[in-house]
């Protein structure tokens, strides 16, 4: 993919194929060939195939704990498999913003201090309790989810309907500092928004009907309450706050369908 792929008005199309590999590129640490100026002029514009990309990491997940439990491996240890996976092929990206916004969000007195605990490498005590929270959640829905029958299509659906709420809050709320990864995005257009929730939509009315009002009212839910709380602590959204987002619609998913199919 070269700059001259792209023709000037496909800055502002709804869709193009630089779209796919520049979402990927952004959110796995799979290897993607893509002309970097090409993902830079489509912007906020690519996040439409957020949704998407969580099939990748999620189907791959799946797969490798449904192997493990094939092997007579213990539930658990199936669920600690497909979640190494994930974060594998994340970088672990999610889950760094997931601790780096419960360090500044409790961490820190005032707005200004927030911000620079969220932005420092270094992980608090607050950190620490919301990843151990955030793996044993998952580890244990996992757990119940996987050897349920319908494992593999829940689990791709969670990969896709948990990063849908990344779009919806960069295009809610403001950005809350200047520099950062969402404000290097930029903007979601609605059209966009609208775009990757359609996208969410069709892939669990494809996989998982049965579960689609529970999951997208616990899913909803939780991704309203972390807007509001971001709005109040930081007035508005950061790229760890987009992580953060993700992480907790996944434990919110992954909850659903450890009810649902068990």
């Amino acid at each position: 993919m070269t700059k001259d792929d792209i023709r000037p008005q496909d800055d502002e199309a709804l869709a193009t194929r630089v779209d796919l590999p520049a979402a990927i590129g952004l959110l796995t640490r799979l290897p993607v060939r893509l002309d970097p100026d090409a993902a830079v002029k489509r912007g906020a514009r690519s996040a439409w195939a957020w949704p998407l990309v969580g099939l990748i990491p999620a189907g791959l997940g799946a797969a490798i704990g449904l192997v493990a439990l094939g092997l007579d491996l213990p539930p658990l240890w199936a669920a600690l498999a497909a979640l190494v996976v994930q974060i594998m092929m994340t970088g672990a990206m999610h889950e760094d913003g997931l601790a780096d916004t419960a360090d500044g969000f409790w961490g820190g007195a005032t707005r200004a201090r927030r911000l620079e605990i969220m932005k420092d490498s270094r992980i608090g005590a607050y950190g620490v309790i919301a990843l151990v929270l955030s793996l044993g959640l998952r580890a244990a829905a996992l757990a119940v989810i996987l050897p349920s029958e319908g494992a593999f299509w829940a689990l791709l659906t969670v990969g896709a309907v948990s990063r849908a709420p990344m779009v919806a809050l960069l295009a809610m709320l403001p950005n809350a500092r200047s520099g950062g990864l969402s404000q290097t995005v930029g903007r979601v257009p609605r059209q966009t928004l609208l775009l990757a929730l359609g996208c969410t939509l069709l892939v669990a009315l494809i996989l998982t009907p049965y579960a689609l009002v529970a999951l997208f009212f616990w899913t909803g839910l939780s991704s309203l309450l972390l807007a509001a709380l971001a709005r109040q602590k930081i007035g508005g959204q950061t790229g760890d706050i987009l992580g953060a987002s993700q992480q907790i619609a996944e434990i919110a998913a992954l909850a659903v369908y450890a009810a649902l199919l068990t």
